[in-house]
């Protein structure tokens, strides 16, 4: 295989693992109500409540707060699902770099922009909203796991325009037969 092809398969294998973890990201915010009462079951199960008492008060106030929602003002939760639907949008922006990752970095750099800027938005609306610090570091690691991908996308498709660039003059600089 040559290193076109090696860079382009690794460029392609870690951008489909990105887009899946960004779909799976999006579609859990639509059914929030059930999956807090899961989660809420699951950690009850699990014995969270004697060794993770802090968590299990946020669970509970989150469910809590999500049951009135959706009982006496469900459209509230319509916000979640114009975030799911964003997630979804963003996903499809990364065919272009799977098609052609050079003319496409942009949407590589774009991506690592967004998941800088969870940073302080979890950081300033955190605290606003009234939600635990704890909470907004998870909310901060999303954007940290998901610049990972994208950083090693970027530098392999640096390498691989590199090679692009190399082989160009050789092949204007060759005789026309």
């Amino acid at each position: 295989m040559s290193d076109r092809a090696a860079l382009l398969k690794g460029i392609r294998v870690w951008l489909v693992f990105f887009v899946v973890c960004l779909v799976l990201s999006g579609v859990t915010a639509f059914p929030l109500v059930h999956e807090l009462r899961w989660t809420e079951e699951a950690l009850r199960s699990l014995g969270a409540p004697e060794r993770l008492p802090g968590l299990m008060e946020w669970i509970e106030r989150v469910g809590d707060g999500l049951d009135t929602a959706d009982a006496d003002h469900p459209f509230l939760l319509y916000g979640t699902d114009w975030l799911a639907f964003a997630h979804l949008v963003i996903a499809v922006a990364f065919l272009g770099p799977y098609r052609d990752p050079v003319r496409n970095v942009w949407v590589v750099e774009f991506g690592l922009i967004a998941c800088a800027g969870v940073i302080p938005l979890a950081l300033i609306c955190g605290p606003v909203r009234g939600i635990p610090f704890w909470w907004s570091v998870v909310d901060m690691a999303f954007g940290v796991f998901g610049a990972v991908p994208l950083y090693v996308v970027r530098k392999k498709i640096k390498r691989l325009e590199a090679l692009t660039e190399a082989a160009v003059p050789a092949v204007a600089a060759a005789p026309a037969q």
